[in-house]
């Protein structure tokens, strides 16, 4: 099942989401998401959160659109988006993209990377993804088709990651060893008409760069 998760974070380019909004068996709105969801003429299943960021006007659209909400209170442990991963993990799907999942809260940012990566390492395909940027959360393998001279950046995620190995990049790996304390992965450049990721042990976080910001 492919879940699609909007939350509240930044777009861009609202006409290059609506290009990509179909194909997605259920959708789950972040709390302020849901206002997003609306400009882009998606109705979700589910509004999730301490409602703190929705606009009263999406509230009542999405209510009148019998939009399901799972309300929780501001004080709690889990921020909006583990949620909303959470009720992802529980409908069974096997892979997620969310939209809106990075911007200009580098906290924010980080716990949505590290909470998402913790669902691929249950095995699940885990995406973020915008007109500029693709994240990848990657547990075993990635087949990319990736423009060449783009920029993609390799991170290990949460420990070390072994057995790393890169195909058709400027600058190979074979067999390497990433320490997420210590990165040495960033800024490669695609060379090959295909490109391949693969990790023995550990998660990578894969960011391809359709543009630089």
């Amino acid at each position: 099942m492919k879940v699609l998760v909007l939350t509240n974070g930044e777009y861009g380019n609202l006409d290059w989401y609506k290009e990509r909004k179909d194909g997605f068996e259920k959708v789950i709105c972040v709390d302020g998401g849901a206002g997003w969801a609306k400009k882009l003429g998606i109705t979700p299943n589910w509004v999730v959160g301490d409602m703190d960021s929705i606009d009263e006007e999406d509230r009542v659209y999405m209510e009148r659109e019998g939009v399901r909400f799972s309300c929780h209170p501001s004080q709690k442990d889990p921020t909006d988006t583990q949620i909303a991963l959470q009720l992802a993990e529980q409908l069974g799907t096997d892979q997620i993209t969310i939209w809106g999942g990075t911007g200009s809260r580098l906290d924010h940012t980080l716990s949505n990377l590290f909470s998402a990566a913790k669902f691929a390492l249950g095995g699940g395909a885990v995406q973020f993804d915008s007109p500029i940027l693709a994240i990848y959360l990657v547990k075993d393998m990635l087949k990319l088709s990736g423009q060449t001279g783009k920029t993609v950046s390799v991170l290990a995620i949460g420990g070390e990651a072994r057995g790393v190995t890169l195909e058709g990049f400027q600058y190979p790996l074979k067999n390497a060893e990433v320490d997420s304390m210590w990165q040495y992965g960033i800024s490669n450049v695609i060379t090959g008409s295909t490109q391949v990721i693969s990790v023995a042990s550990g998660i990578l976080a894969v960011f391809y760069y359709r543009e630089l910001p």
